[in-house]
């Protein structure tokens, strides 16, 4: 029982199993928003180590430079987990609301580059486009504002510059109000700001598959009861990626430029109560077992790593050639 426990504990503390791929560029000794203006500001002054460039990464951003445009909004099945890496927050988002999709951002062109200005739990954040794709687990898509509206863009870009500069913080409440935002929050007020409403907010109750996660819906709303100071309700209402009839996606202000399929989690045709359907908490609970079972398993080894590669890891970044530097 003492060494389940010690595992336990150790877990619980191992952050590093809950990061997105953007997560792990960040130095040890950096505190804050890596993506934010002081990071920005940083690595132009050669303050911070270059980011190396892999065959990926050097594939979008020339796919970037050939398809982007300023002012497109860029949507992607991302990889947000909670749980010490073990619950996908973005896949059951994703799945619940009827979305190939569970984050987006806005491009603007700076410097002749595609960047990407979205929120994140670190605060509104900027990343080369070709960053931005690392976090991209599944499907992706690009839309872009008709041609009559494009003379608004300018002020969408500034919002987002101004929201950047600002640091204004993630919204872990959903909360429609301006204080603090979400990804698609952010996205949605800065077409706002300038008239223009891409979509309305759809209460969380009547997501298109929540009826498919009534156990992991219940669990999610009874958890932000005793986490947040506002606790998210079914009747509270939140802006979507959405899809082709609902969301952002689906807005008639947009064009669609490009979209690509691509994975989701596998949901078991199986388990019916009282007319809801399991499936998707059977998919998740197997996921989140999954997870466990492979922590547990690779723990030592990551632990192990962490301690004797980091030093070496930050050298060689270091030590990398300065022309990959976004």
């Amino acid at each position: 029982m003492t060494w389940f426990l010690c595992w336990m504990i150790a877990l619980s503390t191992y952050q590093q199993g809950a990061s997105e791929p953007t997560d792990w560029m960040k130095p040890s000794g950096w505190s804050g928003n890596f993506w934010g203006p002081a990071a920005s500001r940083a690595r132009s002054a050669g303050e911070l180590p270059p980011i190396p460039m892999t065959r990926a990464m050097t594939q979008w951003d020339r796919w970037g430079r050939t398809v982007l445009r300023e002012g497109d909004i860029v949507f992607r099945l991302g990889d947000a987990r909670t749980m010490i890496g073990c619950f996908p927050l973005s896949w059951f988002i994703a799945n619940a609301t009827g979305s190939p999709f569970s984050h987006t951002g806005i491009v603007a062109i700076e410097d002749g580059d595609p960047v990407v200005y979205d929120c994140s739990s670190a605060s509104i954040q900027r990343q080369p486009f070709h960053v931005w794709m690392l976090d991209c687990v599944g499907p992706m898509g690009v839309k872009r504002l008709k041609p009559d509206l494009r003379h608004h863009i300018p002020g969408v870009i500034a919002f987002c510059r101004n929201l950047f500069e600002k640091q204004v913080p993630f919204d872990y409440e959903f909360l429609l109000d301006d204080t603090k935002l979400y990804c698609l929050e952010m996205t949605e007020k800065a077409f706002r700001s300038q008239g223009l409403a891409l979509s309305e907010p759809v209460r969380i109750g009547d997501w298109e598959n929540l009826i498919q996660y009534p156990l992991t819906a219940f669990a999610f709303l009874r958890c932000s009861g005793l986490a947040l100071e506002h606790p998210i309700s079914l009747e509270q209402a939140v802006y979507l990626p959405g899809n082709d009839h609902q969301g952002i996606w689906a807005s008639p202000l947009l064009n669609t430029v490009f979209a690509r399929e691509g994975k989701r989690i596998p949901e078991p045709n199986r388990g019916q109560f009282n007319g809801l359907s399991l499936q998707g908490d059977l998919s998740i609970t197997m996921f989140v077992a999954g997870q466990l079972r492979r922590s547990y398993t690779e723990l030592p080894v990551r632990l192990i790593c962490d301690l004797l590669l980091a030093p070496r890891l930050t050298g060689s970044i270091v030590a990398a050639d300065t022309g990959t530097r976004p």
